[in-house]
């Protein structure tokens, strides 16, 4: 492969969604997130990435980042979304990468979760790496959401305080917020065996709000994916009330 798309003739580009032709495997609705960036030299961020990954970058520089929300009426395909499994919430740290073909993506360091058997079924059958979290969010009368995350298994916590703007709308194609939101692919990797895995997701573009950030303590989740901890705050923030998902699987790259 070249870098082009099967039958196209043309590489992907940011926020350009792939083929959704294949069988939806789960349904689900992100709902309430925040987008936090940090810039990062793109040489650090390619040295975490697995082989097949090369680190994609806006204006030269790499990103990384911080995004909590909540998972909504989680299904499989022929199931109906069950009170206690399928609500919960998440907390990812990724970054943004191209594979062999040029395809753009999103590399997840971690994805912490407060519901347990949703965690092993994504590391079971998906490969991503989902740690166990007990995790709480309130929202006052002023509208700030107060999040909080700590990993079971590790020293990860978390904290995170933000009030969303009023008025939402969809990233401008080729700035800088659609480099960081619009993105329809995701890539795993196996570990022991070495296989790399991509997935395609399905979704209207988000529409996204500026947002106030109030109290941040994020170090440890820098730290605990080994990457160097930010000497100030996120260059980017912003939020969305949330997108109804489709998930097309996720298979190995041949």
């Amino acid at each position: 492969m070249d870098g082009r798309r099967a039958g196209m003739g043309e590489p992907e580009t940011h926020g350009e969604r792939p083929e959704t032709a294949g069988p939806v495997v789960m349904w689900q609705r992100w709902d309430d997130l925040l987008f936090l960036h940090w810039e990062f030299d793109p040489r650090v961020i390619q040295a975490t990435l697995p082989p097949g990954l090369t680190v994609d970058t806006h204006a030269g520089r790499a990103w990384v980042g911080v995004v909590p929300f909540r998972m909504a009426a989680v299904r499989p395909r022929f199931l109906p979304p069950v009170p206690g499994l399928s609500w919960f919430w998440e907390l990812n740290v990724r970054t943004y990468v191209r594979d062999v073909r040029g395809r753009p993506g999103v590399w997840f360091y971690s994805l912490d979760c407060d519901q347990p058997l949703a965690c092993a079924i994504a590391r079971r059958f998906f490969h991503l790496n989902y740690r166990d979290a007990d995790m709480a969010c309130g929202v006052d009368g002023g509208g700030w959401r107060d999040f909080s995350s700590r990993c079971r298994d590790e020293l990860a916590s978390a904290r995170l305080k933000w009030r969303p703007g009023p008025t939402a709308t969809a990233a401008v194609a080729g700035s800088l917020d659609f480099f960081l939101v619009e993105r329809y692919r995701l890539f795993a990797h196996d570990g022991g065996r070495g296989r790399l895995f991509s997935g395609v997701v399905a979704h209207d573009p988000y529409l996204i709000s500026s947002v106030e950030v109030g109290e941040l303590a994020v170090d440890e989740l820098f730290l605990s994916n080994r990457l160097p901890v930010p000497e100030a705050g996120p260059v980017r923030a912003a939020a969305s009330c949330g997108v109804q998902v489709r998930i097309l699987g996720v298979n190995p790259i041949t």
